[in-house]
């Protein structure tokens, strides 16, 4: 006779917990590629690209664009410094060998390797959490450059590329603490685990998908790309495909 324990609940819940998730992220990631307007980051986009060319027919150069950059940068900077001290702190723990989440009250599996199981995984969510966030702040000081520049007359894509580039790598940072968060869940049990994932999946979709219909801003009539000289062009091309 098969006896079921309580060990094996990690076994279904965790793993179920962990598709559910990475299901969702999968079906955002299509809804994003071919139906951006119906998500949050799409919608946004749209937003940042209109925002971007107007910012590029302004000759003045004035401090606001710079500012908007400088905003977003610290952002990404502090939460990458966020997820470097959390990753750090979970090392000291798996180096202290900590007994605290093996009591009897956690009702599931609570043996060594599946304790080291836990913390690695966390630590693998808050790792990709920093490069994601300083790979975001690369982009956008890329831009700053771009905009900051006097008298440039390259395309508009060249600046628009590497601010959504920043955007997106915000929002993978952002996911990867979401699994983080997840996982520090099942510490308390592969039930708890399992219902958080439930619960952030809810969360996520009220927060990801966009009902609202896109602004069709006013484009330029004309290319600012248009005028640009073959070598200003190199030049660009040069610093685009550095950065």
């Amino acid at each position: 006779m098969v006896v079921f324990r309580k060990e094996d609940l990690d076994l279904i819940l965790v793993p179920s917990g962990l598709l559910l998730m990475f299901a969702y992220h999968i079906f955002l990631l299509y809804r994003y590629l071919h139906l951006p307007h119906t998500t949050v980051i799409g919608f946004e986009n749209n937003d940042t690209k209109a925002w971007i060319e107007k910012i590029m027919q302004d000759n003045s150069k004035n401090e606001i664009p710079l500012k908007v950059i400088s905003s977003n940068i610290s952002a990404a900077s502090y939460l990458a410094t966020v997820s470097l001290t959390l990753s750090s702190l979970i090392g000291t723990w798996i180096a202290s060998n900590s007994s605290v989440f093996k009591s009897f009250l956690v009702y599931g599996d609570t043996s060594t390797s599946t304790m080291t199981l836990k913390y690695i995984s966390i630590l693998i969510c808050f790792l990709l959490a920093f490069s994601c966030f300083m790979h975001s702040t690369r982009k956008f000081v890329h831009a700053n450059y771009l905009i900051s520049m006097p008298n440039s007359n390259f395309p508009i894509k060249y600046v628009e590329t590497p601010v959504i580039r920043g955007n997106e790598f915000w929002s993978l940072g952002l996911r990867a603490i979401y699994f983080a968060l997840d996982l520090m869940m099942w510490f308390f049990g592969p039930i708890p685990m399992f219902t958080s994932s439930a619960v952030m999946v809810l969360l996520l979709w009220t927060l990801d998908f966009n009902s609202t219909p896109l602004h069709h801003y006013d484009r330029a009539k004309k290319n600012v790309g248009n005028s640009v000289g073959g070598g200003s062009l190199a030049l660009a091309s040069a610093e685009y495909r550095r950065g």
